[in-house]
């Protein structure tokens, strides 16, 4: 596992094609932020990829960046772990926008089992990346 400091968050590498993502407290996201996010994971993930959002943090995003964010066609499955009543409202209420590609996003309280729902997830895409 390698973690990696982005100015805005940690992006912790668990596999080649799984990565935990811990944005910092308090911080904005901005469409910018997201840019650098994608390019990240797009350099050091090998596609198709899943993602674990630990919001062990509170921050939120703007407007422009709620649009953009996790919108790359290499995203397999989204997990999120949220702490408390608000953090799954949020997330329940930025995966309902309507987008080009319709998430693979469960919502879990402990990442364990966010972890485990992943690697059951990415089993058919690695799979498919061997033949």
């Amino acid at each position: 596992m390698s973690e990696h400091q982005l100015p805005f968050g940690t992006i912790r590498i668990i596999y080649e094609d799984i990565a935990e993502v811990v944005i910092n407290e308090a911080v904005i996201m901005d469409a910018k932020m997201v840019a650098q996010y994608h390019e990240f994971l797009l350099n050091h993930l090998k596609a198709p990829f899943s993602l674990l959002i630990n919001k062990i943090n509170s921050y939120s995003y703007t407007f422009k960046s709620q649009m953009e964010i996790a919108t790359l066609k290499e995203i397999n499955a989204i997990a999120v772990v949220v702490y408390n009543k608000r953090s799954k409202i949020a997330t329940e209420l930025i995966a309902s926008y309507p987008r080009k590609e319709k998430w693979n996003i469960s919502i879990f309280v402990d990442c364990d089992t966010a972890l485990h729902w992943l690697e059951v997830e990415q089993r058919p895409v690695r799979k498919h990346a061997k033949n």
